[in-house]
């Protein structure tokens, strides 16, 4: 399980690393610029499960975003910390692949912010596999369609979060292909 004080992985814009800071450090003020991941889980319908952020997570809370969503740990590769961070939030394995990285930065409020260099993968749940949501992480989650989902950014953009928002319109276009791919296997 996460805590505020693991040691992020600290990168450079291009995924160099330059050092470590507590998870809290890192997301201090305007950020420290550390490693970070995104996973787009599809059940075997192509549906995506996007989940609500809990109340409890100082930044962003209750905004709605990508499946699973995390950083790797000191010493830990970006994979298996997608593995394991599937696993610990949602109970899920399953295939995942890498689609493509990316830096940003978003300021909450005046609390703090994220400042990541950013890799998105895509998962598949496993056949018969059943979702144990991690409370603590998640308050809600819905299973979608590619279009639905379109229609909910379009209409309530101010609910998701800022690296969704990102990532959603690469997947959507500049990554389409990929995606496309993804699902017909």
């Amino acid at each position: 399980m996460e805590t505020s004080q693991d040691s992020l992985i600290l990168v450079n814009s291009d995924d160099q690393v330059t050092g470590f800071a507590s998870k809290e450090e890192a997301h201090r003020g305007n950020g420290i610029t550390h490693r970070a991941f995104s996973i787009f889980l599809f059940d075997a319908n192509d549906n995506l499960l996007l989940h609500e952020r809990s109340q409890e997570k100082p930044l962003w809370p209750g905004f709605w975003t990508n499946s699973c969503c995390s950083h790797p740990r000191r010493g830990e590769d970006i994979l298996s910390a997608a593995n394991r961070r599937l696993y610990e939030e949602l109970g899920a394995g399953g295939n995942i692949q890498y689609v493509y990285k990316f830096c940003y930065k978003a300021n909450y409020l005046n609390i703090g912010s994220e400042n990541e260099n950013c890799s998105v993968f895509l998962a598949r749940l496993r056949p018969g596999e059943q979702l144990t949501v991690n409370a603590d992480e998640i308050s809600d989650i819905k299973w979608m369609t590619l279009s639905d989902i379109d229609q909910w950014v379009s209409r309530e953009t101010a609910c998701f979060t800022p690296w969704f928002l990102l990532e959603w319109k690469s997947l959507r276009g500049k990554y389409l292909d990929q995606v496309v791919t993804f699902l017909k296997h």
